[in-house]
C-alpha cells in the first residue's frame, strides 16, 4: 500500500488494439453439404420394357375409358334431375334481371344489356382471378358478389328473400373456391437483415 505523499507508479502500458488485416483473415471451412439423389433421366435409369410396359397399360386405361366409363357418365347424367340447379340459377338471376329492368329506365342502356354485362363481369373476373391470381380481377369478383347479392334482396319477393339472398351468397362463395384461391388473410412478415462492415480504425 502506497503512502499519500508517495509518489504513485505509472500503470503499465495498455497494449494498442489492433485488427487482422483482410488479406489475413482465415474464412471458416465450409461444411460438407449431404449428397443429393441426382435425377432421374427416363432414356438411361429407366428400362426400356418399363416404359413400353407403362405406355401398353395407358393405352388399355384409355380405351376402357372411352368405351365403358363415358357411355355410363353420359347415362348417369340423362337419369339425373337437374330441376335443383336451373331453379337455383333462376332464384338469383330472375331478381337480378328485375332490379336492371326497374333500374334502367331513362338510360341509354337497356335492361337486357347490363344483364349480360353483368353476367360477362361475372365470368371474366372469376376467370383472371383464377388463372391469374390478380388483385384488380379479385376486387372486381368481391364487388360483383356483393352486388348481385344486394340486388336479389332487392329484387327478391318479399317472403322468399331471406331464401333468395342466402342462395346468392352460396353461390357466390362456390365461386370463391376458385377465385380467392391460395389467399391468405394472415400478415405476412418480411424480416430483413442488414450487415454494416464498419472499416477498422
Amino acid at each position: 500500500m502506497t503512502e499519500p505523499n508517495e509518489p504513485r507508479k505509472p500503470d503499465p502500458a495498455v497494449p494498442p488494439l489492433t485488427t487482422i488485416d483482410d488479406s489475413l483473415r482465415i474464412p471458416r471451412p465450409r461444411q460438407p453439404s449431404a449428397p443429393q439423389a441426382e435425377p432421374i433421366r427416363t432414356t438411361q435409369d429407366v428400362p426400356a420394357g418399363a416404359i413400353a410396359a407403362f405406355g401398353v397399360v395407358g393405352v388399355v386405361a384409355v380405351i376402357l375409358t372411352l368405351k365403358w366409363g363415358v357411355p355410363k357418365v353420359i347415362d348417369w347424367y340423362h337419369h339425373q334431375d337437374w330441376a335443383w340447379f336451373t331453379q337455383w340459377t333462376a332464384t338469383v338471376a330472375d331478381p337480378v334481371h328485375a332490379y336492371l329492368a326497374a333500374h334502367t329506365a331513362g338510360l341509354p342502356l337497356t335492361a337486357s344489356s347490363a344483364f349480360v354485362i353483368w353476367l360477362g363481369v361475372g365470368a371474366v373476373s372469376l376467370a383472371l382471378a383464377w388463372l391469374t391470381g390478380a388483385v384488380g380481377a379479385r376486387l372486381t369478383w368481391i364487388a360483383h358478389g356483393v352486388c348481385s347479392v344486394l340486388m336479389v334482396w332487392d329484387a327478391a319477393p318479399a317472403a322468399g328473400r331471406p331464401v333468395a339472398a342466402a342462395l346468392a351468397v352460396l353461390a357466390w362463395t362456390i365461386g370463391s373456391f376458385f377465385a380467392l384461391r391460395g389467399l391468405s388473410l394472415r400478415p405476412r412478415i418480411n424480416i430483413h437483415t442488414h450487415t454494416h462492415n464498419h472499416p477498422a480504425r
